[in-house]
C-alpha cells in the first residue's frame, strides 16, 4: 500500500513541485492550503491531488484537518512542512503584527502539523518530517528579520525532533532552498535580478521548484532512511555550510 504524504501550503509554488513530485514517485499526496481557493482548484483539477484548507498557525485547525486527510487517505507517514509567507521589512520600521504573523505561520506551524502525526508515526515506527528552511535561515537577510529568525529556527527544531526519532524509525530533516525561480521571485525587476541576485550564484541561474521536489522525495524515500538531522542546502553554491 502507497504511504502517505501531506504538504503545507502544497497548491502552489514549491509546494506544489514538491506535491507533484511525491506523486510521481508512488505516494498517496494531499495538499493543504491557506487562501486560494481558485489556485488549489485548478492545482487539484490538474494533478488529481485533493486539496485540504486550514491555516497552519492555528493548532486545532491543523488537529482537525490532520484528521479529515487521514480519515480518507490512511495515516501520514510523510509530513512536508512547507507552507510560508513573509511581511519583510527593516526591523527599525517593523511591527508587532508583522513580526508575529511570519512567526506563527512559518515557525508555529512545525508544531502544530507535526504533533498530531507524531505519535502515529511513533507506534508504527517508521515517518519522515521534512521541513522547507531556507538560506536566509542560514545566513539571515537584511530587511527579512523575522523570516530569518524562523527560518533559523527551523534548523533548531529539526535538530533536536531527530533525536527523539530516530530510535522509533523516524527521520527529520530540513531543506534550504536558495532563490528559485517561482512566481513571487520572477516578479522580481528583471533588472534586479541579472545585476545583483544571479550574479552571487556561483552555478549562474536561478533553481527550479522541481530541483526541491527531487530533494524531498529523496529525504522521503526508504534510501534516505541514515539521514536525520540534517540540512540539506539546494542553493547553487550562493551559500556553502
Amino acid at each position: 500500500m502507497a504511504r502517505v504524504a501531506l504538504v503545507t501550503g502544497g497548491s502552489r509554488g514549491i509546494g506544489a513541485a514538491i506535491s507533484k513530485a511525491l506523486k510521481a514517485a508512488g505516494y498517496v499526496v494531499a495538499a493543504n492550503y491557506a487562501g486560494n481557493d481558485e489556485a488549489a482548484a485548478k492545482f487539484t483539477s490538474e494533478t488529481g491531488i485533493p486539496t485540504y484548507k486550514w491555516d497552519v498557525g492555528d493548532f486545532d485547525a491543523c488537529a482537525a484537518g490532520i484528521a479529515a486527510v487521514e480519515a480518507a487517505h490512511g495515516p501520514i507517514e510523510i509530513l512536508v512542512n512547507n507552507a510560508g509567507i513573509t511581511r519583510d521589512g527593516m526591523f527599525h520600521k517593523m511591527t508587532k503584527d508583522q513580526w508575529s504573523a511570519v512567526i506563527r505561520t512559518n515557525l508555529d506551524s512545525l508544531f502544530n502539523m507535526t504533533r498530531p502525526v507524531w505519535d502515529g508515526m511513533r507506534n508504527r515506527s517508521f515517518g519522515r518530517v521534512i521541513m522547507i528552511s531556507s538560506i536566509n535561515g542560514q545566513k539571515g537577510q537584511m530587511g527579512q528579520v523575522n523570516y530569518s529568525a524562523a527560518k533559523a529556527g527551523d534548523l533548531g527544531f529539526v535538530k533536536a525532533l531527530a533525536q527523539e526519532g530516530a530510535a522509533k524509525g523516524i527521520t527529520v530533516n530540513a531543506i534550504c532552498p536558495g532563490y528559485i525561480g517561482t512566481e513571487m521571485v520572477m516578479a522580481i525587476d528583471p533588472k534586479v535580478l541579472e545585476t545583483r541576485i544571479i550574479p552571487q550564484i556561483p552555478v549562474g541561474r536561478l533553481g527550479t521548484p522541481e530541483e526541491i521536489g527531487r530533494a524531498v522525495v529523496f529525504l522521503a524515500s526508504d534510501e534516505g532512511g541514515f539521514i536525520t538531522g540534517s540540512t540539506l542546502s539546494v542553493n547553487g553554491g550562493q551559500n556553502m555550510i
